[in-house]
């Protein structure tokens, strides 16, 4: 058996490293960016004509890289959705 003695900063640096190669090869990574469906699922509605109200309002964030493609913000989505909790009593 080999024993290697590393310094205490060397250590944590070397595993702050670990942790982020980790956290950069994620499969569940999320994208900012998602598709309309994504959208529907992440606010558990399942109609495109509650998410285009919720889209024309302003409710949530959109982008329109083409003509038929409409991608929307996650964080605007999880937004709305925070701004709509509740508290408990």
């Amino acid at each position: 058996m080999e024993v290697i003695c590393v310094q205490k900063e060397a250590f944590y640096a070397l595993f702050d490293k670990v942790v982020e190669h980790i956290e950069s090869n994620r499969k569940d990574n999320k994208e900012k960016w998602i598709d309309g469906e994504e959208a529907m699922s992440i606010l558990k509605i399942k109609s495109t004509t509650t998410l285009q109200k919720l889209r024309d309002e302003g409710k949530i964030r959109f982008s329109q890289p083409q003509k038929k493609i409409i991608l929307y913000d996650r964080d605007s989505i999880m937004e709305y959705i925070e701004k709509h909790a509740r508290e408990t009593f």
